[in-house]
């Protein structure tokens, strides 16, 4: 692929509301046609998503868990400050921490793209599949929000 926008569900669904990303990726409507627009649910795959992020991607939305700052539920929606991560650049096929994934991608020779990250802080990451009430409560918004960031990206002129 040589353009176009990734939309990347991450996290650990055996983490509780950790499986944030993927649950909403399951929700957001498919393209069908659009082949400038690629959504994947990957999981705890991060060295996945580096690889992938190797093809010259426009911009990567990023569907996931954030740590809780006192409301679970809560939907934000940010630019990625990719130049400031800075994680191991070791190559960890499980490690999901985005800059972990960036670090990856950089040890492969890669760049990350302009970047968009949509996530709901969480209630609980305990072991157990399944979403809290507060997180599932935030998947429409979550679901509105990643068609919403698709459509301004996918026209972004870069």
């Amino acid at each position: 692929m040589t353009s176009g926008v990734l939309i990347a569900g991450i996290g650990n669904i055996f983490l509780g509301d950790d499986g944030f990303g993927p649950e909403v990726i399951k929700h957001v409507p498919r393209r069908g046609e659009d082949t400038r627009i690629r959504m994947r649910d990957y999981g705890i795959g991060g060295m996945h998503l580096a690889y992938d992020l190797l093809d010259d991607w426009d911009a990567l939305i990023l569907v996931d868990a954030l740590p809780c700052r006192g409301s679970p539920g809560t939907l934000h929606v940010f630019e990625a400050d990719v130049a400031g991560l800075s994680g191991p650049a070791g190559l960890d096929a499980h490690a999901m921490d985005p800059a972990a994934v960036f670090a990856s991608l950089a040890a492969l020779g890669g760049e990350p793209p302009y970047t968009v990250v949509i996530g709901c802080e969480v209630e609980s990451v305990a072991d157990g599949i399944g979403l809290s009430g507060s997180v599932t409560a935030a998947i429409p918004g979550a679901v509105a929000a990643v068609e919403a960031a698709t459509a301004r990206l996918a026209n972004r002129e870069v």
